[in-house]
């Protein structure tokens, strides 16, 4: 099998994408790397063609799913991962999740982002939650783990602790809901916690954020601010109100909770820039 020194650092670069997000479409990359879909379909089934990449199309009218192969992972240099398998039930989340992170990359440039099956990969071999947050013991005692679809890594470790984010699709139940948002308030291992959620999900979340009062740990907005943020990269704006009761206390946020986590309009990232 070629190594990564016969491949082009281009091709190299998708492919280590793919396998940190799980699961990829034409449509994300494309919006990634700020060219055509056509460009970056031509780009994917090369990786395939290659036998880097595989490809599969689980929803009649959605976008084709891209992951890697074995292959492909040895040629990413990422180790403890497992190729990524999408089903009919999980497609569309997937979907989801290959956008908002390729648009969360150009929303916060400063940020390293990875998915979950790599934060998982990195918690197995550290041993403890390094993003995710506690839901108490299971019946053998170890503890359970609920861990964010995406996880924002300040470049410099230094610069303050990551930021979980949750992409919600569907209304979980009520109680269970209750469980995660008063699971994410109490973790102290993230900066915070971003959910962009589809609307039916968007006002179980409210509800479910204010029953735990977790408003200042937990920022929810729509997916759909995306589709409005991301059309360049992020810029500071005025502190919030939140940010002010900071400075006032004489505490500092960590750059993921002043860029991701406060808002400065209703609905809208601190980050964001007009259109």
């Amino acid at each position: 099998m070629a190594s990564p020194s016969t491949h082009q650092p281009e091709r190299v670069a998708i492919i280590c994408w793919v396998a940190r997000i799980g699961a990829v479409t034409a449509e994300a990359l494309a919006h990634r790397q700020g060219c055509s879909v056509a460009a970056a379909r031509a780009r994917l089934l090369a990786a395939e063609r290659a036998q880097l990449l595989i490809r599969t199309r689980p929803l009649v009218g959605r976008p084709a799913l891209y992951t890697v192969t074995r292959a492909g992972l040895r040629v990413s240099g990422l180790h403890g991962l497992e190729p990524c398998r999408v089903t009919a039930a999980t497609a569309a989340h997937a979907i989801a999740c290959a956008d908002a992170a390729a648009k969360l990359e150009r929303c916060y440039p400063e940020h390293r982002l990875t998915g979950e099956r790599e934060l998982r990969s990195q918690e197995r071999a550290f041993g403890g939650a390094l993003a995710s947050a506690s839901l108490g013991e299971g019946a053998d005692g170890a503890v359970l783990l609920h861990r964010p679809d995406i996880v924002l890594w300040p470049e410099r470790p230094h610069h303050g602790l990551p930021v979980a984010v949750e992409v919600e699709l569907t209304v979980k139940a009520p109680q269970r809901l209750l469980e995660i948002c008063r699971a994410w308030a109490r973790c102290r291992c993230v900066a915070g916690v971003l959910y962009l959620a589809a609307p039916d999900a968007h006002r179980a979340l409210a509800r479910a954020i204010s029953r735990v009062h977790a408003q200042e740990r937990i920022a929810l907005l729509e997916l759909a601010v995306l589709d409005q943020t991301a059309r360049a990269p992020a810029a500071p704006r005025e502190a919030s109100q939140a940010q002010r009761r900071f400075q006032q206390g004489g505490q500092q946020p960590s750059n993921g909770e002043q860029d991701v986590l406060l808002l400065d309009k209703p609905g809208r990232p601190a980050g964001a820039i007009d259109p």
